[in-house]
């Protein structure tokens, strides 16, 4: 299983985020992956870096790195911007792209509104999820579909190499992989690392267990880059 880490995206410093960067490739770790918000989760009053700007900055400061998306949502630029903007990544990535795709919910509806982006209906951004994974995928760009709505997960089986979930448990991963239709399963979610390294090395041996692909941990409880040394340890002693 794939060890990755989000950034300290929430702010407006994106040399901290490149330099975790750096830090996590050197450290052994397998990628780094950005949101794709217009502000912190439910947090309207602190920023955000934006996610394509600073994935084009990290394709080009590190080397071995995958670097993806967690998760691009459809409807917030138009369709063919989407993957225009991901064919640029590429270009810059190569191989290292992840092109993680959603549809975004309740909160980032929020979002959209807030920005006059309007909101299509969940069906209308279904069809562009398909859509673009399809086009992307003919690109030959790596797609994972993150979601967990029964709709999300049928077109990510249908059009994506890989499903992510957020923030589930081992089971639920081992459940979706049981599926006869199945297609690899990634996760990711936060993780408290305040008490070191025990309780990361115990999730990331369940969700090897389970089978998941990837294990992508949003860090909380310490501060950067510390973060980076914490999941380094706690991938080693879970291999």
């Amino acid at each position: 299983m794939k060890v990755g880490l989000t950034l300290p995206q929430f702010g407006e410093d994106a040399e901290a985020c490149i330099e975790v960067a750096r830090q996590a490739e050197a450290a052994g770790l397998d990628g780094v992956f950005v949101f794709d918000h217009l502000w912190a989760i439910g947090r309207p009053d602190r920023p955000a870096l934006h996610g394509p700007s600073l994935l084009a900055a990290l394709a080009t400061e590190t080397r071995r790195l995958r670097v993806g998306t967690l998760v691009a949502r459809v409807g917030l630029i138009p369709d063919d911007l989407l993957v225009a903007t991901f064919a640029t990544l590429a270009a810059m990535a190569g191989d290292r792209l992840v092109a993680a795709l959603g549809v975004g919910d309740r909160l980032s509806e929020d979002e959209n509104r807030a920005f006059g982006v309007p909101f299509p209906s969940v069906a209308d951004r279904w069809a562009s999820l398909g859509a673009c994974c399809g086009h992307l995928s003919r690109l030959g760009i790596e797609t994972w579909v993150g979601g967990l709505s029964a709709g999300t997960r049928a077109v990510g089986r249908a059009e994506s190499d890989a499903l992510n979930f957020w923030d589930v448990t081992p089971e639920v991963v081992a459940d979706e992989l049981a599926r006869p239709d199945s297609v690899p399963v990634t996760w990711g979610g936060r993780v408290d690392l305040s008490g070191g390294a025990g309780l990361l090395e115990t999730v990331l041996r369940s969700l090897d267990d389970a089978g998941a692909a990837w294990a992508v941990v949003a860090p909380i409880g310490v501060p950067w880059p510390a973060a980076v040394g914490v999941v380094a340890e706690a991938r080693a002693a879970a291999a």
